[in-house]
């Protein structure tokens, strides 16, 4: 063996000075001072070759501190000569070296310790290999008697600063119990820091790209199949296989498609700037697998991902198959399921978009949501809603089975509270909402939507629940306005009758600025809201390049909807309420106001404005004396009226100063403030 051939050596060379070797081996006993200088150097020759492969001497000592396997030092013997003293002394930190990595290859070499550890072990078990095999040449040389202790400190000097920088890394992996990508980020830096030292650095380079080849196989597996095999937790991707797919249906948060693969703090340095992109592509492919599409990113031989450096090449390989499996998902769910096919239907039901379907379900149902909401039947609403859906035009839409009813337990008032990722103006006044003292369905009902994967991933229940707010406001203004026009009928019915300067004028012109103003509302929420935003959605949704963007614009079009729709502007939306609020009473007062002014039997039983005409006709027909019993003003009609009118005046015109205020921040505002202005004027007028 080679430690072997180094111990005859020195004892070859000590006779050929002409000393005995049994005298020289029971030096042992002896200090080295008792020799003189020329046979100190050849025993601290002999030393010091065995202390590079981490053997003690017979004068050179390694001394080790208890409990710390890095604390390691080489000592000498104090009678040895200065001169060699300090010259075996400048070998020792490459002594100290060598034991270091030997001690970190042996402790690294196992699987349990990281596939990253592995690869790097082996890479500094071929470094020792050469380095053992410069101390054998040593020992030859040392064996020829050329060989002096000024020659072998000149051929360690090429090693030292390598095998030293090594040892740098060696101590901060053990002391932190680096693995994965803390390896790489170590040795990256380590690389840096010797930009100085080219030899250095390209040792301490190729050992990172040795070590990064495991991990780079894991890297593989994940852009090009979706699939994470990481056996000892080194990725820097983190998968939660408690999250399930179906969990997008129900959890407002969508955590699925965040959290289902999330990236982990420590992300290799030449990695950090695509994290992003890579977990990306994963993703994409796994949704792509649990659609039961196989696909596989198609992989050129020399776009292989087994190196890094400064060609940037696994940049360019990262960048295509992120392309690739983004616009396969993209087209998938374009085409397969339909994506923009599923929009527009819930634009039309849960938007109102054709809302001839709404109309005759409102009519059949009425009964049912004029109930307390705790007493509704969501199967006797849900049969009556499949009728108003097959009986009307929505029967053409092959995804209005899709269509499903539910009844909440609040307004829409209190919904704001489930908007959790979403800033809400004054939130604070949002407690302040009045919530109406008799719930019914009619302040409760909502539509639902049967969504499935992978279309969940756009349209989760965070996306579901944001449109069922923006259709309630819709149901209910729509609620409003029918029982208005109701009103308005009853007005109607009653214009041949001479009721100028009566109690029944100034309802009828109260009648129709209550429905100026909610006509206003529904035009400005459809016409300058709803359907502008819309065609901007679809239109970027046709040039979307990923199921990302697709994502951001649908969240984009329904935060934008919610907010202009005032429905995160609480102050806003309090004042519209209260004026809603005030159209209901009147409306569910005008039977009573036009009764108690003008003496029409039964005039509750009439619905039809052509009954009530022909009515008016005979009534004209009786004495005079009748006709001024019939059209004499009752004084609670008319402070009932006057009140209604003055509380409808006093809301609106404060609602005046608050979307002067507002306009200013949110510009869309300005469109409601002048139709508002103008039902101001007709009112005034």
């Amino acid at each position: 063996m080679v430690i072997q051939e180094t111990k005859g050596t020195s004892r070859f060379a000590a006779n050929a000075k002409g000393f005995s070797l049994d005298s020289f081996s029971s030096g042992l006993e002896n200090p080295i001072g008792c020799y003189d200088a020329t046979v100190q150097e050849l025993i601290v020759i002999d030393d010091l070759l065995f202390a590079l492969v981490g053997i003690e001497g017979r004068y050179i000592s390694i001394k080790r501190v208890h409990g710390k396997v890095d604390a390691i030092s080489f000592q000498v013997d104090t009678s040895m000569d200065l001169a060699l003293q300090e010259l075996a002394k400048r070998i020792f930190p490459l002594c100290e070296s060598f034991l270091l990595i030997d001690q970190f290859v042996e402790s690294r070499s196992q699987f349990r310790n990281g596939l990253v550890n592995h690869a790097f072990a082996a890479a500094l078990r071929a470094l020792l290999l050469d380095y053992q095999a410069m101390v054998a040449q040593l020992e030859h040389q040392f064996r020829l008697g050329r060989l002096s202790i000024q020659g072998l400190w000149f051929y360690c000097q090429p090693m030292m600063g390598s095998m030293q920088a090594l040892s740098t890394v060696i101590r901060k992996a053990s002391a932190n119990n680096y693995a994965g990508s803390a390896v790489l980020n170590l040795l990256q830096s380590q690389a840096k820091a010797m930009a100085g030292d080219n030899a250095v650095r390209s040792l301490l380079e190729k050992m990172t790209q040795s070590a990064s080849n495991a991990y780079l196989s894991i890297l593989e597996r994940w852009i090009y199949e979706g699939a994470i095999d990481d056996p000892y937790g080194e990725f820097f991707i983190a998968e939660n296989k408690s999250l399930q797919k179906e969990s997008l249906t129900q959890d407002y948060d969508a955590k699925y498609w965040r959290q289902r693969y999330s990236l982990k703090e420590d992300i290799p340095s030449f990695l950090a700037n695509i994290a992003g992109t890579i977990l990306t592509t994963g993703k994409y492919l796994n949704v792509m697998r649990e659609c039961g599409h196989t696909v596989q990113v198609p992989v050129p031989e020399n776009s292989k991902l087994m190196t890094f450096g400064s060609s940037h090449q696994y940049l360019e390989c990262v960048k295509a198959a992120y392309e690739f499996a983004s616009g396969e998902l993209l087209r998938l769910i374009k085409e397969k399921y339909d994506l923009i096919g599923k929009l527009r239907s819930i634009k039309h039901y849960l938007l109102l978009d054709q809302g001839d379907f709404l109309v005759h379900f409102m009519d059949i149902a009425r009964e049912e949501l004029l109930k307390k909401h705790d007493e509704i039947s969501v199967e006797k609403l849900q049969s009556l809603l499949d009728l108003a859906l097959r009986t009307t035009a929505a029967a053409a839409d092959p995804c209005h089975e899709d269509l499903t009813c539910c009844v909440e337990r609040s307004s829409v008032l209190k919904g704001f509270s489930r908007l959790k990722d979403l800033d809400i103006r004054n939130v604070s006044d949002s407690n302040d909402l009045e919530e109406p003292i008799s719930i019914t369905g009619l302040e409760t009902f909502s539509l639902s939507y049967k969504i499935q994967w992978p279309l969940s991933i756009v349209i989760s229940r965070k996306a579901l629940t944001k449109y069922q707010l923006i259709f309630r406001f819709l149901f209910h203004c729509k609620h409003v306005e029918r029982q208005l026009c109701a009103a308005w009928q009853m007005h109607q019915g009653v214009r041949a009758l001479n009721t100028h300067g009566t109690a029944i004028s100034r309802s009828s012109l109260l009648c129709r600025s209550m429905l100026k103003f909610i006509n206003s509302l529904l035009h400005y929420l459809t016409f300058e809201v709803l359907e502008p935003n819309w065609h901007v959605m679809h239109s970027r949704l046709q040039t979307a390049k990923s199921i990302d963007e697709v994502i951001q614009h649908h969240d984009f079009f329904l935060d934008k909807c919610l907010r202009e729709c005032l429905l995160l502007l609480p102050e806003l939306i309090k004042k519209v309420e209260k004026l809603k609020s005030l159209c209901l009473q009147y409306a569910a007062a005008t039977q009573w106001l036009i009764t108690s002014s003008i003496d029409i039997p039964k005039l509750e039983e009439q619905s039809d404005g052509l009954v009530v005409s022909e009515k008016s006709k005979k009534w004209k027909s009786r004495n005079p004396s009748q006709t001024q019993k019939v059209m004499t003003r009752n004084s609670a009609v008319t402070d009932s009226i006057l009140k209604f009118e003055g509380e409808f005046n006093a809301e609106l015109e404060s609602l005046r100063p608050i979307l002067s205020s507002s306009s200013q921040a949110e510009p869309y505002l300005t469109h409601l403030a002048q139709w508002i202005l103008g039902v101001e004027m007709i009112n005034k007028f």
